[in-house]
């Protein structure tokens, strides 16, 4: 219930609107707007930047201190003491796990790994060179033809069912998209390896050779799928809650997410931070310092990658976990790569120049994930789908939440400013 209003006045009506104000547990109150409707008038607020859509309970971010919770559990307490399995059931269910309730819930994860032997038919129909994501839209969206004996989602055990395919199949279809693109067969999920190993195992084992798992690369992979597994009402999280609101099936609106995270201003950003780092090229100290001048520069189009975030305006505390997870990788792996030399330079720089400093443009998540999934030897065009296979539990643990309470289809309005009437011209 509201414990204040707001008074809005309006030239042209009689009285004073009064909207209900709404605290939630922690963040800043919101002002109910819907019943501007009844007097004829609308908000305006392009880009979503000073609107709540919908109320949840599962991910709370102040851009402002750098917090980052999931279900009221720091981001750095679960990336150091939990893993990814575990935080896909807090996150669809709003508790920490039971030992007895993990175990169970990580052997049907398990058991669901497999995909339907005809998916393979859905690849063969892509070009071999298509990008990994525009196969992964497809194949994600194409589930609903192959497991449509649960897709009732009014009811719970559906929802929960296909929640579970979902997180098991993804990183099936990621490594299949994979094997497609570089030529390579596919390889079936083994149920003796644990969530990021199995991963890695269908990502880069073949028929030739046995494979062994580096175990700083599952470390650093379990890893990654944390820290990208759910970040609030993002653009792909918002995209999935407008498609669910229609009544979809939970197939085809994580492929909506999915096609929404192929933008390079949001889950492609990681992709970016290559790219970026292919620009610059050369490793020397002129070199850089000649990129970050051109980055100051206001009339140059160059841009640093990877650096600052939309909603943290201090550090990004997922940005600390993936720095230290870096620096472990490259310091195990000794790895002396120009491009990785490049980007801790410029990270250097970023957190001592009072350019960027003021700005407040520190390395966010997308920078570190990009340089660890290339020293582990993830072709670029994987970060992406990678993204995509961890973010499916937020996903879906959003769809769920809106799913099991009462919600209504999302039909935003807008501010018309195309011609007025008028008549088709006779001749």
């Amino acid at each position: 219930m509201a414990d204040r209003k707001a008074t809005l006045t309006v030239d042209g009506l009689e009285k004073p609107i009064e909207l209900p104000i709404y605290s939630g547990s922690l963040g800043p109150d919101v002002v109910d707007v819907r019943g501007l409707g009844a007097e004829g008038l609308f908000t305006f607020d392009p880009g979503f930047m000073a609107t709540s859509s919908c109320e949840s309970g599962i991910t709370y971010i102040d851009g402002g201190k750098g917090v980052l919770l999931h279900r009221g559990y720091p981001i750095e307490q679960l990336a150091k003491n939990s893993n990814f399995v575990e935080m896909s059931y807090l996150l669809l269910f709003g508790e920490l796990p039971t030992e007895e309730q993990y175990k169970e819930f990580e052997s049907r994860v398990r058991s669901h790994t497999m995909v339907h032997e005809q998916l393979a038919n859905f690849y063969r129909g892509f070009r071999r060179d298509a990008h990994p994501m525009a196969i992964l839209c497809g194949v994600v969206g194409g589930l609903a033809a192959f497991y449509h004996d649960h897709l009732d989602i009014t009811q719970k055990e559906d929802r929960e069912i296909s929640a579970i395919r979902l997180i098991a199949k993804m990183p099936t279809l990621a490594a299949m998209s994979h094997k497609y693109n570089i030529g390579q067969p596919f390889n079936y999920p083994r149920n003796d390896l644990n969530y990021a190993e199995n991963f890695l195992y269908m990502m880069f084992s073949n028929p030739c050779e046995p494979y062994e798992i580096n175990p700083v690369y599952a470390k650093a992979m379990d890893r990654i799928f944390m820290l990208h597994a759910d970040h609030e009402q993002n653009a792909s999280t918002s995209t999935v809650r407008l498609a669910g609101s229609t009544g979809a099936n939970p197939f085809a609106c994580i492929s909506s997410g999915i096609a929404a995270l192929w933008g390079p201003a949001h889950g492609g950003a990681n992709e970016a931070v290559l790219k970026m780092l292919d620009e610059i090229g050369d490793d020397s100290e002129e070199n850089i310092q000649r990129f970050i001048d051109k980055a100051k520069d206001k009339d140059d189009p160059f841009k640093l990658m990877g650096f600052g975030h939309r909603v943290y305006r201090n550090f990004d505390p997922r940005a600390k976990v993936m720095k230290e997870t870096c620096d472990e990788v490259l310091a195990q792996l000794g790895i002396d790569d120009p491009q990785l030399k490049i980007a801790k330079r410029l990270e250097q720089i970023a957190l001592e120049d009072e350019y960027f400093i003021e700005r407040k443009l520190y390395p966010n998540v997308d920078f570190y994930s990009g340089i660890i999934l290339k020293a582990m030897g993830i072709p670029t065009n994987m970060f992406t789908v990678i993204f995509a296979v961890s973010r499916t539990i937020g996903w879906i643990s959003h769809w769920n939440e809106m799913i099991s309470e009462s919600y209504k289809i999302g039909r935003p309005r807008q501010l018309y400013t195309g011609h007025t009437e008028r008549d088709y011209p006779t001749k």
